[in-house]
């Protein structure tokens, strides 16, 4: 599956379900069939995996070996909560919510695709993570990427 790309604000509707927009349901491909599976992400959001990119990151934490304290820790806050979810008939997915509630997702949600995943936040908590002026996004940019070198043609 190649990357999903893009930002889109939509609402969760009173029995706690947003609407995949069509421009974001285009990308995934269609052997998922509506299927995801949403768990906890990082820096308060929701992480979703369409249902094979699921599959291969599950497999991978899966593999870690059990006897290390660190990596039982890690699977177990990976895994808690996780949920399969697919798509009703209109295009909506129901946000557990536990899930919503770890997030602070409330009536307006941001999605982001990135990678093989869609992120779910709180518009809110995500507009002030990404409040980052134009210098301080140029030295994170350096930081992480400065030591790669450029593709040659």
């Amino acid at each position: 599956m190649a990357g999903l790309l893009g930002e889109f604000v939509v609402s969760l509707d009173d029995k706690g379900r947003l609407r995949l927009p069509a421009a974001l349901k285009g990308q995934i491909s269609p052997a998922v069939n509506g299927r995801f599976v949403i768990n906890r992400g990082f820096e308060k959001c929701l992480t979703m995996y369409p249902y094979d990119e699921w599959e291969q990151v599950s497999a991978k934490v899966n593999k870690l070996n059990t006897f290390v304290k660190r990596n039982r820790e890690f699977a177990r806050t990976f895994f808690r909560g996780a949920t399969e979810v697919t798509l009703d008939g209109a295009d909506r997915i129901l946000l557990p919510k536990l899930l919503a509630d770890y997030a602070g997702v409330g009536k307006e949600v941001l999605l982001t695709a990135r990678n093989n995943v869609i992120e779910i936040w709180n518009k809110d908590t995500y507009d002030a993570l990404m409040d980052m002026d134009s210098d301080a996004y140029a030295d994170l940019a350096e930081d992480v990427m400065g030591d790669q070198k450029p593709d040659q043609e």
